[in-house]
């Protein structure tokens, strides 16, 4: 099948791609490169021996997606584009739902103008906001409780509403949990710009000597550690996860939502110890004041993947935390290439 990756040269777009193309598909990518790098898809072909068609395009720019589809035969979407820092959108929440929302109407649009209505979306586990038990399912109310996880909720509700309105439509809500890890093959891996919003790529970069140490966010919450607890997936199980999704919504109309998680919580010293047995050496933090927003427990019942999709995550810590390592070592400045660096 022909498949439009929407953000497909960023983190966990460039991983499900290498799974697109090792399972035959032809892939067409759309990405601005606002938080990602061509290099990224340059290294997806290196890995995989094939090559992605790439237009450099905003969703934004609604013309120049009508290009996209007129130019070529596509029969499903998987939409990761979006801005996606929890923090950043408490600071600009207009430009997070001009961006997200906004450019997922455009998709829409132009996919039902040209009769493709088979969607994987990006979702995040952020829509359960805070929920008093654990683990998390799929039918609990939901609640965001900052813009960016609103935009996700608001884009579900609205693929929702697409569906009632026209029963062709076939639509996967992916809840990720916490992507981490890299591709084995250390050539393609998270890439983060400044200091890192999320767990892993920090620890790295202090272990590496990017970044002089890591900063824990809260030491006091009702854990056995004291410290928040998160269900981390490895970046290959995600990327897995999405083919599983494409091959559910290639015979099923309607919209279903799945958490792609392990099922089990992990503390923030628990990934750390871990990572230090790993790379052999001590990781040094500090304990600093919570985020505001930030929850203490949160992990997933990926039971209903099994069932519908025939997914499960086969990834442990260790793993994740390898091959984090790996890609760290090989890639010290991300993406950019040596020839930049000497400029």
């Amino acid at each position: 099948m022909n498949i439009l990756v929407t953000g497909g040269a960023g983190y966990i777009g460039s991983h499900t791609c290498v799974e697109l193309l090792n399972n035959g598909h032809e892939v067409i990518v759309v990405d601005n490169l606002s938080n990602s790098k061509i290099e990224a898809l340059d290294r997806v072909t290196k890995i995989t021996g094939k090559e992605i068609k790439f237009y450099q395009i905003d969703l934004l720019d609604k013309v120049s997606l009508h290009k996209v589809f007129a130019q070529n035969e596509i029969d499903a979407v998987i939409h990761f584009a979006g801005l996606k820092a929890v923090g950043e959108s408490v600071t600009l929440p207009l430009r997070y739902y001009q961006n997200n929302i906004t450019g997922t109407l455009n998709l829409c649009e132009v996919m039902e103008h040209n009769g493709v209505y088979k969607m994987v979306f990006s979702s995040s586990a952020t829509v359960y906001g805070l929920q008093e038990t654990v683990p998390l399912t799929e039918d609990m109310p939901l609640q965001a409780i900052n813009p960016y996880g609103r935009t996700k909720l608001m884009i579900e509700e609205i693929l929702e509403d697409l569906n009632l309105s026209n029963k062709n439509w076939s639509i996967a809500l992916l809840r990720y949990f916490n992507p981490v890890g890299a591709h084995h093959s250390g050539l393609i891996g998270e890439d983060p710009s400044g200091i890192p919003n999320n767990l892993v790529p920090y620890i790295t970069q202090v272990a590496v000597g990017q970044l002089p140490k890591l900063n824990v966010y809260g030491g006091d919450y009702p854990t056995p550690d004291g410290t928040g607890v998160r269900d981390y997936i490895h970046v290959v199980d995600l990327a897995v996860g999405h083919i599983k999704a494409l091959e559910r919504i290639m015979m099923v109309n309607g919209v279903a939502a799945y958490n792609l998680g392990t099922g089990t919580g992990y503390s923030v010293l628990e990934v750390i110890s871990t990572f230090e047995r790993v790379i052999g050496k001590k990781i040094p933090y500090s304990v600093i004041e919570r985020r505001p927003g930030d929850i203490a427990i949160s992990y997933a019942n990926p039971h209903k993947a099994k069932v519908e999709l025939d997914w499960t995550s086969t990834k442990g810590l260790v793993q994740m935390c390898e091959d984090s390592w790996q890609w760290q070592v090989e890639n010290p400045t991300g993406y950019e290439r040596k020839d930049e660096l000497n400029v």
